[in-house]
């Protein structure tokens, strides 16, 4: 295997695939990335739970395949001047990468130790633009489960139905959800779950562009196409949370508030919190203002937030880090605030009662010194 490109091109592939490249793992051709050269160079990363892989154009004067160590090979890139990269691999897979007077010789590995990555059976696909699919991940996958015994909550719930994409987001504590049009669908209805980390990759690997993201979703696996990437997830399974049921349909309280503002003094309040005792917000909603208190070992803090509205002296509890996550990527300049008591959940969706974003936090039962 033989070929040049310019740094920046293979730089940005390794650092692509390498998002996908095992740890430490008993099958060491994981910790590595498979380059195959042809009419342009692929770089795969692959820990059979999802793939990646990248093309870039390269002058390739001799087609072949090797697999390099990922972290190693990341870090000999990111270590080149700019300018032209000359990779080459000789006998004993012996491969030589160059720029410049800086030439380094490593180790690696056959192709052929590399696993396949799965292939898909076509079951659908959608589209929607790039900057869409990147803000409907960002404001719903804080609210997915680490929880490792209950696997289905690791991931988020795609549902598509009547043009429509939805993603939802639970962890026990709280719920995300997101929703938008989709600009192609072949399927009147469909839903199926991608995990976290994928789509924490994915997040990444979208740019803020008009330019459509293709998800083809099969029976075990979904793959998302973005420009000359591809990520192949295994999906999740599992019965997901019904969240329609689990959302108040009626609510007695009902105020609007700016978010920045809120934001900030939720912000302000939780300086005083210490992250192991956690303790909650104790948070009044009186008319036209939202008293917000906290009481720690460190001390006592008190801010009010001005809204629209009467809350009719309502105390409830939060965990100022699930109000803090949703006042930081919900994507509306003004929110309407829903409540019943101080026992049930607070839901948070736009001032207009839109259904393009939906949030839930169960509140923080309070005691008399909180």
């Amino acid at each position: 295997m033989k070929f040049s490109c310019e740094k920046y091109l293979i730089q940005a592939a390794v650092a692509t695939a390498s998002r996908a490249a095992a740890g430490k793992n008993p099958i060491p051709a994981l910790e590595g990335l498979l380059i195959e050269a042809n009419h342009d160079v692929r770089i795969t990363g692959y820990d059979l739970k999802k793939g990646i892989y990248t093309n870039f154009p390269a002058d390739v004067s001799e087609p072949g395949s090797i697999i390099l160590g990922a972290k190693l090979l990341g870090e000999i890139i990111r270590s080149l001047p700019d300018g032209i990269v000359r990779i080459f691999t000789e006998q004993g897979n012996v491969t030589k990468i160059s720029c410049g007077n800086t030439e380094f010789s490593i180790i690696g590995t056959d192709a052929e130790d590399y696993p396949e990555l799965p292939e898909l059976d076509y079951q659908s696909a959608i589209s929607l633009p790039q900057k869409v699919l990147r803000s409907m991940i960002e404001q719903t996958i804080f609210a997915v489960s680490d929880n490792e015994s209950r696997p289905v909550y690791t991931g988020s719930l795609f549902e598509v139905e009547n043009d429509e994409l939805t993603i939802v987001s639970v962890d026990g504590y709280r719920l995300a959800l997101r929703r938008e049009s989709i600009d192609r669908s072949n399927v009147e209805k469909t839903t199926f779950i991608v995990p976290g980390a994928a789509l924490s990759d994915v997040e990444k690997i979208c740019s803020d562009s008009e330019e459509p993201v293709k998800i083809i979703v099969g029976s075990k696996h979904v793959s998302f196409t973005v420009d000359e990437t591809v990520l192949i997830s295994r999906r999740l399974d599992g019965e997901f949370l019904n969240y329609r049921k689990s959302i108040p349909k009626e609510f007695k309280i009902n105020v609007k508030a700016e978010r920045t503002v809120l934001s900030k003094v939720v912000d302000r309040v939780s300086l005083i919190i210490d992250d192991k005792v956690k303790n909650p917000l104790r948070c009044t909603f009186d008319d036209e203002e939202i008293r917000i208190i906290c009481v720690t070992a460190l001390g006592r803090a008190v801010d009010v937030c001005p809204v629209e509205g009467q809350g009719g002296g309502l105390e409830i509890g939060f965990n100022n880090r699930y109000l803090q996550d949703v006042l930081r990527v919900a994507p509306a300049d003004r929110l309407l605030l829903r409540l019943n008591s101080g026992t049930s959940p607070c839901v948070i969706v736009p001032e207009d009662e839109g259904d393009n974003f939906l949030y839930m936090i169960l509140p923080v039962r309070l005691r008399a010194g909180d």
